[in-house]
């Protein structure tokens, strides 16, 4: 794997320890282009930095050592880590970023992230789930790497965690079943005005209805298992 230096002033002088790198934090540039990424990402007056970053084409450029302190996170919190930048590796990803004009992730940037990813996994024993995103652990200010960031290709590599596709869908089902339940009690009860096929606003006020009836304290016009519950009670 080929990784170019071009290093950034932008650290915290103090090197740190092996052990204190526990998570890979990604992001996206969120700049019109590559080189005013990099000109960003180098500039004392901005103050930012990553550890790496790969371009569209997969070039890897590495901005500061690992056992360096970038300053890629800002205020954050995953855990009990606060401030993750001592914690943490820092990946830019090219991309113009959610303000001008948000792109695919390309196969070779991708291709490189992922190497690139495993190599830091071995080297600092960072564990499948330490894998995130910016949004991650700053969600009240940051939205990068962002919706079109593949998190289920990487979890075949064992980077970043992905939920059971089957077992969701499977939940999914119960779930519908259990509206279709509950709406059957409904009928059973007496009540009107629904469509029990279709979701829509009548369905909301009627489920409301009988909460303010039941449940007083939690009016939410949605069907949870309590709510569910007590409509089998009340029909059994």
């Amino acid at each position: 794997m080929k990784i170019i230096l071009n290093l950034s002033p932008n650290y915290s002088k103090k090197n740190r320890l092996k052990r204190d790198i526990k998570f890979v934090i990604i992001h996206y540039t969120g700049m019109q282009s590559e080189i005013e990424s990099i000109k960003r990402l180098k500039n004392p007056k901005f103050k930012v930095s990553c550890h790496y970053l790969v371009n569209r084409k997969g070039k890897i450029t590495q901005m500061v050592k690992d056992k360096n302190i970038a300053w890629h996170a800002g205020k954050s919190m995953w855990k009990q880590f606060k401030n993750l930048n001592k914690n943490s590796i820092g990946i830019e990803l090219v991309n113009k970023g959610h303000q001008f004009g948000y792109q695919n992730f390309s196969y070779n940037q991708i291709k490189s992230l992922i190497k690139l990813c495993k190599n830091l996994k071995k080297k600092y024993s960072i564990k499948k789930e330490d894998f995130l995103g910016h949004s991650d652990i700053a969600p009240l200010r940051k939205t990068d790497p962002g919706e079109k960031f593949p998190w289920k290709k990487l979890s075949t590599h064992n980077i970043g965690n992905w939920y059971d596709e089957k077992k969701v869908a499977n939940e999914e089902s119960k779930i519908k079943k259990i509206e279709f339940l509950f709406f059957k009690n409904l009928k059973k009860l007496g009540y009107r005005y629904f469509n029990s096929q279709k979701k829509n606003i009548k369905n909301k006020l009627v489920i409301k209805s009988f909460q303010q009836r039941y449940l007083p304290k939690k009016i939410t016009g949605k069907i949870d298992p309590k709510t569910y519950k007590i409509s089998h009670f009340l029909t059994s």
